[in-house]
């Protein structure tokens, strides 16, 4: 396995016991939010000079889950020697809940190999995150005619694909604690099976981060739930992929079950 910047135990991660400050905890979302603005505020300058790369990603990422085990919340990471058992790019096909997996997936997968998102408009258009994205070569859909995000995802995917960077894809239309596989779609197969390439499924609980009423990436943070990132073996398309796509929507319900989510039936 790489060298990775988290301290993993055969592909696992788990915040240290003793990782928060007991100021902190106290205004969990106030120190919390301090550090995140100093964060993105660097980045965004460093991506408006054309100066963000990888490293400089990977490392803001790791700034946050700092920041995030400072205020009490506790990170359990799982099968990241599935990743690092990878010979070349795959599509992530995830769970969409919080803002956090945005900040914080870069730090465990990036040191394995290049990666990029597949973003919805508005997120590129933020002032200082927006230049952030921009700097990582996103996918951008609208969400609003499916044809057209399809057909972005599959023609922008493949050629990311081809220069070996792996795609992270949420299929559900918005972020919510709720799981539905109904609203689940099949893009992220769809993209690899046209590419040739396998798909990762990721489970992954992050409610620790809220979702706000009236700034949705800025709700409340919750030291009290634990933030989880489940991998699962890679898979490879075959026929028309709807096994690995039933494969990967019991990986993400077991999962959230397992660790007192909401799935629905």
């Amino acid at each position: 396995m790489v060298t990775h910047p988290l301290t993993l135990v055969g592909g696992a991660y788990r915040t240290p016991a003793g990782a928060g400050r007991r100021m902190a905890r106290r205004w969990p979302s106030l120190a919390f939010y301090a550090s995140a603005l100093g964060i993105v505020w660097r980045a965004g300058a460093s991506a408006k000079r054309g100066t963000y790369d990888d490293t400089a990603w990977w490392q803001s990422s790791l700034d946050t889950v700092r920041a995030l085990e400072r205020v009490g919340v506790r990170l359990e990471v799982t099968g990241l020697e599935h990743v690092a058992a990878l010979t070349g790019p795959c599509v992530f096909i995830g769970n969409h809940m919080s803002t956090l997996e945005t900040f914080v997936l870069p730090v465990l997968l990036v040191p394995f190999g290049p990666i990029t998102f597949v973003v919805k408009q508005s997120l590129i258009a933020y002032p200082v995150f927006g230049h952030v994205m921009r700097s990582r070569d996103p996918i951008v859909v609208g969400r609003t005619n499916p044809r057209e995000d399809l057909a972005a995802v599959l023609e922008g995917g493949a050629k990311r694909l081809a220069r070996g960077v792996s795609i992270v894809v949420f299929p559900q239309t918005t972020r919510t604690p709720l799981f539905d596989p109904a609203e689940f779609n099949t893009i992220g197969v769809k993209l690899a099976k046209r590419a040739g390439v396998p798909v990762i499924p990721l489970a992954l609980k992050t409610d620790a981060w809220g979702n706000g009423r009236l700034i949705k990436e800025a709700g409340r943070i919750d030291p009290s739930k634990t933030v989880h990132f489940a991998f699962g073996p890679a898979l490879t398309i075959a026929k028309r992929g709807t096994e690995e796509h039933d494969a990967i929507v019991r990986h993400i319900s077991t999962h959230l079950r397992g660790w007192g989510g909401t799935v629905r039936d």
